[in-house]
């Protein structure tokens, strides 16, 4: 099986590195595909000196979702199973294994990372909590990591998407039509961290931009009923 990992990455030179050597750490040797999305620090750069990977630099940042969707258009026709990992994960990059695995044995059709508790102090679970009943409320089913943006897919799940989601609703958007087509999901634990945001007013920021796209993307899931 035929294995691509695609990495959507805005401003990432503090992680991209180690996110990749994680990612070339992986025994199943999946090809790494990093989509820079119009980049303003040095990450382009850093991507340039490194061997053995894609990557495909946008011309305008339009967000995560069309980060996504460029990268899909490009290699979807030539793989069997994809993943989808967040540049800032760094080192822990590698327990993308155990997302793949499943999807090797046919035990899923797509695997969601499920995190560990964060280690400092975040939000005050909001987003969390829209991104869980949200998802509830539309497909019956209980998935507490539908935030997370570390996942593997059948391929075949993906070609039934005409486009993927916008912005920082993604993740929840995608995880409500897949669970809709009748698609297996498992969420698997992984020892996985990331860039974690405070209680500051950008990690403040950041979290309420979460929660308007996730809130966009559910209305206009009432509509599609």
């Amino acid at each position: 099986m035929e294995i691509a990992i695609l990495a959507p990455v805005y401003n990432e030179e503090k992680y991209i590195n180690d996110t990749i050597k994680g990612l070339k750490a992986i025994t199943y040797n999946p090809d790494i595909f990093i989509v820079d999305d119009c980049s303003t620090d040095n990450t382009l750069n850093i991507l340039k000196d490194i061997e053995n990977i894609n990557v495909i630099s946008l011309k305008e940042n339009k967000g995560k979702g069309n980060a996504l969707q460029k990268g899909l258009e490009t290699i979807i026709d030539r793989y069997d199973a994809i993943g989808f990992v967040d540049g800032d994960v760094g080192l822990t990059s590698r327990e993308m294994e155990k997302l793949i695995s499943p999807i090797l044995e046919r035990k899923a059709d797509v695997t969601i990372a499920k995190f560990p508790p964060p280690k400092k102090k975040g939000g005050f679970g909001m987003v969390k909590k829209l991104s869980f009943y949200g998802i509830k409320f539309f497909t019956g089913k209980e998935i507490y990591s539908g935030l997370s943006g570390q996942r593997v897919f059948k391929t075949e799940v993906l070609k039934d998407f005409k486009t993927i989601p916008f912005g920082y609703g993604v993740e929840v958007g995608m995880t409500i039509d897949i669970l809709r087509r009748g698609y297996n999901v498992i969420e698997i634990p992984v020892e996985m961290s990331h860039d974690e945001t405070g209680r500051d007013i950008g990690g403040i920021k950041h979290r309420l931009k979460q929660f308007v796209h996730i809130g966009i993307i559910l209305i206009r899931k009432i509509f599609e009923r």
